[in-house]
Protein backbone atom coordinates (compact mmCIF):
# COMPACT_ATOMS: atom_id res chain seq x y z
CA UNK A 1 0.00 0.00 0.00
CA UNK A 2 1.42 3.38 -1.02
CA UNK A 3 1.51 5.90 1.83
CA UNK A 4 1.13 9.62 1.14
CA UNK A 5 4.34 11.59 1.61
CA UNK A 6 4.84 13.41 4.90
CA UNK A 7 6.09 16.49 3.07
CA UNK A 8 3.52 16.39 0.30
CA UNK A 9 2.64 20.02 -0.45
CA UNK A 10 -0.53 19.22 -2.41
CA UNK A 11 -2.72 20.87 0.19
CA UNK A 12 -6.46 20.34 0.19
CA UNK A 13 -9.10 22.91 1.05
CA UNK A 14 -11.08 22.35 4.24
CA UNK A 15 -14.73 21.38 3.89
CA UNK A 16 -15.66 23.57 6.84
CA UNK A 17 -13.92 25.67 9.49
CA UNK A 18 -15.77 25.37 12.80
CA UNK A 19 -16.12 27.95 15.55
CA UNK A 20 -13.83 25.80 17.70
CA UNK A 21 -11.18 25.93 14.97
CA UNK A 22 -11.46 29.71 14.86
CA UNK A 23 -11.20 29.95 18.65
CA UNK A 24 -8.10 27.74 18.71
CA UNK A 25 -6.64 29.85 15.91
CA UNK A 26 -7.15 33.07 17.90
CA UNK A 27 -5.92 31.64 21.21
CA UNK A 28 -2.99 29.44 20.19
CA UNK A 29 -2.18 29.12 16.49
CA UNK A 30 -0.92 32.69 16.13
CA UNK A 31 2.11 31.60 18.19
CA UNK A 32 3.17 29.04 15.58
CA UNK A 33 5.57 30.22 12.86
CA UNK A 34 4.36 29.86 9.25
CA UNK A 35 6.73 26.98 8.52
CA UNK A 36 5.02 24.74 11.12
CA UNK A 37 2.63 22.38 9.32
CA UNK A 38 -0.19 20.29 10.80
CA UNK A 39 1.79 17.18 9.81
CA UNK A 40 4.64 18.32 12.09
CA UNK A 41 2.25 18.41 15.06
CA UNK A 42 0.79 15.01 14.15
CA UNK A 43 4.31 13.58 13.93
CA UNK A 44 5.09 15.08 17.34
CA UNK A 45 2.06 13.26 18.78
CA UNK A 46 3.26 9.98 17.28
CA UNK A 47 6.73 10.44 18.79
CA UNK A 48 5.42 11.58 22.21
CA UNK A 49 2.93 8.72 22.59
CA UNK A 50 5.38 5.91 23.57
CA UNK A 51 6.95 7.89 26.48
CA UNK A 52 3.46 8.80 27.68
CA UNK A 53 2.39 5.17 27.70
CA UNK A 54 5.60 4.12 29.48
CA UNK A 55 4.88 6.60 32.28
CA UNK A 56 1.32 5.33 32.68
CA UNK A 57 2.28 1.66 32.48
CA UNK A 58 4.78 2.18 35.31
CA UNK A 59 2.21 3.92 37.53
CA UNK A 60 3.49 7.49 37.23
CA UNK A 61 -0.05 8.81 36.94
CA UNK A 62 0.55 12.41 38.04
CA UNK A 63 3.21 13.25 35.47
CA UNK A 64 1.65 10.77 33.02
CA UNK A 65 -1.70 12.56 33.20
CA UNK A 66 -0.09 15.94 32.50
CA UNK A 67 1.86 14.56 29.55
CA UNK A 68 -1.23 12.74 28.25
CA UNK A 69 -3.31 15.94 28.26
CA UNK A 70 -0.54 17.85 26.45
CA UNK A 71 -0.13 15.13 23.83
CA UNK A 72 -3.90 14.73 23.36
CA UNK A 73 -4.26 18.51 22.96
CA UNK A 74 -2.11 18.39 19.83
CA UNK A 75 -5.04 16.68 18.11
CA UNK A 76 -7.04 19.90 18.36
CA UNK A 77 -4.06 21.99 17.28
CA UNK A 78 -3.15 20.09 14.12
CA UNK A 79 -6.77 19.82 13.01
CA UNK A 80 -7.50 23.52 13.57
CA UNK A 81 -4.23 24.50 11.88
CA UNK A 82 -5.01 22.35 8.86
CA UNK A 83 -8.52 23.71 8.43
CA UNK A 84 -7.95 27.39 9.16
CA UNK A 85 -4.87 27.62 6.91
CA UNK A 86 -6.01 25.13 4.23
CA UNK A 87 -3.03 22.88 4.98
CA UNK A 88 -4.88 19.55 4.81
CA UNK A 89 -2.88 16.72 3.23
CA UNK A 90 -3.58 13.08 2.48
CA UNK A 91 -0.78 12.16 4.92
CA UNK A 92 -2.46 14.10 7.70
CA UNK A 93 -5.89 12.65 6.93
CA UNK A 94 -4.40 9.18 7.25
CA UNK A 95 -2.03 9.55 10.19
CA UNK A 96 -3.88 12.09 12.36
CA UNK A 97 -6.66 9.61 13.33
CA UNK A 98 -4.08 6.82 13.55
CA UNK A 99 -2.04 8.88 16.04
CA UNK A 100 -5.20 9.38 18.13
CA UNK A 101 -5.85 5.67 18.30
CA UNK A 102 -2.24 4.82 19.13
CA UNK A 103 -2.62 7.13 22.13
CA UNK A 104 -6.18 6.30 23.24
CA UNK A 105 -6.32 2.49 22.84
CA UNK A 106 -3.20 1.61 24.92
CA UNK A 107 -4.13 4.22 27.55
CA UNK A 108 -7.58 2.66 27.96
CA UNK A 109 -6.03 -0.82 28.21
CA UNK A 110 -3.53 0.35 30.85
CA UNK A 111 -6.28 1.97 32.92
CA UNK A 112 -8.53 -1.07 32.50
CA UNK A 113 -6.09 -3.32 34.33
CA UNK A 114 -6.89 -1.84 37.73
CA UNK A 115 -9.19 1.15 37.45
CA UNK A 116 -11.76 1.00 34.64
CA UNK A 117 -14.64 -1.50 34.32
CA UNK A 118 -13.51 -4.07 31.83
CA UNK A 119 -16.66 -3.97 29.72
CA UNK A 120 -16.30 -0.21 29.23
CA UNK A 121 -12.67 -0.54 28.19
CA UNK A 122 -13.42 -3.39 25.79
CA UNK A 123 -16.31 -1.40 24.30
CA UNK A 124 -14.11 1.63 23.64
CA UNK A 125 -11.19 -0.40 22.29
CA UNK A 126 -13.35 -2.56 20.01
CA UNK A 127 -15.07 0.57 18.67
CA UNK A 128 -11.72 2.18 17.87
CA UNK A 129 -10.59 -1.00 16.11
CA UNK A 130 -13.85 -0.99 14.13
CA UNK A 131 -13.14 2.59 13.03
CA UNK A 132 -9.69 1.49 11.82
CA UNK A 133 -11.29 -1.29 9.78
CA UNK A 134 -13.76 1.13 8.20
CA UNK A 135 -10.94 3.60 7.47
CA UNK A 136 -8.97 0.87 5.70
CA UNK A 137 -12.09 -0.11 3.76
CA UNK A 138 -12.63 3.46 2.57
CA UNK A 139 -8.95 3.78 1.68
CA UNK A 140 -9.14 0.64 -0.45
CA UNK A 141 -12.04 2.35 -2.24
CA UNK A 142 -9.72 5.27 -2.93
CA UNK A 143 -11.34 7.59 -0.39
CA UNK A 144 -9.80 9.33 2.62
CA UNK A 145 -12.49 11.19 4.54
CA UNK A 146 -11.98 14.17 6.81
CA UNK A 147 -13.01 13.96 10.45
CA UNK A 148 -16.63 14.94 10.95
CA UNK A 149 -18.34 16.59 13.90
CA UNK A 150 -19.23 13.33 15.64
CA UNK A 151 -15.68 12.04 15.33
CA UNK A 152 -14.34 15.23 16.94
CA UNK A 153 -16.88 15.00 19.77
CA UNK A 154 -15.91 11.36 20.30
CA UNK A 155 -12.25 12.28 20.73
CA UNK A 156 -13.09 15.10 23.15
CA UNK A 157 -15.26 12.79 25.26
CA UNK A 158 -12.58 10.08 25.29
CA UNK A 159 -9.96 12.52 26.52
CA UNK A 160 -12.40 13.93 29.11
CA UNK A 161 -13.27 10.43 30.36
CA UNK A 162 -9.60 9.49 30.66
CA UNK A 163 -8.81 12.75 32.48
CA UNK A 164 -11.55 11.97 35.02
CA UNK A 165 -10.02 8.53 35.53
CA UNK A 166 -6.67 10.16 36.23
CA UNK A 167 -8.29 12.50 38.77
CA UNK A 168 -10.02 9.50 40.38
CA UNK A 169 -6.74 7.60 40.64
CA UNK A 170 -4.56 10.51 41.82
CA UNK A 171 -7.00 11.87 44.41
CA UNK A 172 -8.65 8.56 45.40
CA UNK A 173 -12.13 9.50 44.21
CA UNK A 174 -13.68 6.19 43.08
CA UNK A 175 -17.06 7.83 42.37
CA UNK A 176 -15.51 9.52 39.33
CA UNK A 177 -14.89 6.13 37.72
CA UNK A 178 -18.64 5.79 37.15
CA UNK A 179 -18.85 9.27 35.64
CA UNK A 180 -15.86 8.55 33.41
CA UNK A 181 -17.44 5.27 32.30
CA UNK A 182 -20.66 7.06 31.29
CA UNK A 183 -18.70 9.63 29.28
CA UNK A 184 -16.71 6.91 27.53
CA UNK A 185 -19.91 5.03 26.64
CA UNK A 186 -21.35 8.25 25.17
CA UNK A 187 -18.13 8.60 23.16
CA UNK A 188 -18.81 5.16 21.67
CA UNK A 189 -22.30 6.31 20.61
CA UNK A 190 -20.70 9.33 18.93
CA UNK A 191 -18.30 7.00 17.16
CA UNK A 192 -21.19 5.02 15.68
CA UNK A 193 -22.92 8.25 14.63
CA UNK A 194 -19.68 9.21 12.92
CA UNK A 195 -19.52 5.89 11.09
CA UNK A 196 -23.20 6.20 10.15
CA UNK A 197 -22.53 9.65 8.69
CA UNK A 198 -19.67 8.30 6.59
CA UNK A 199 -21.86 5.42 5.46
CA UNK A 200 -24.58 7.78 4.29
Amino acid sequence: MHLPSFYNNNFLKADKVTLIDKAINVLFLWMLPPWVLPNHITALRLVATPPTLILLANGYYKIGAIVFVCVAATDALDGALARTRDKITHWGMLFDPLADKLLIIPTIIILMIAHLPRWVALLVVSTELLIIIFALFWREKGKIVQANMWGKIKMILEVLGIMLLFVSIIFSLPALIGVASIILVISVLCAFLSLLTYGI
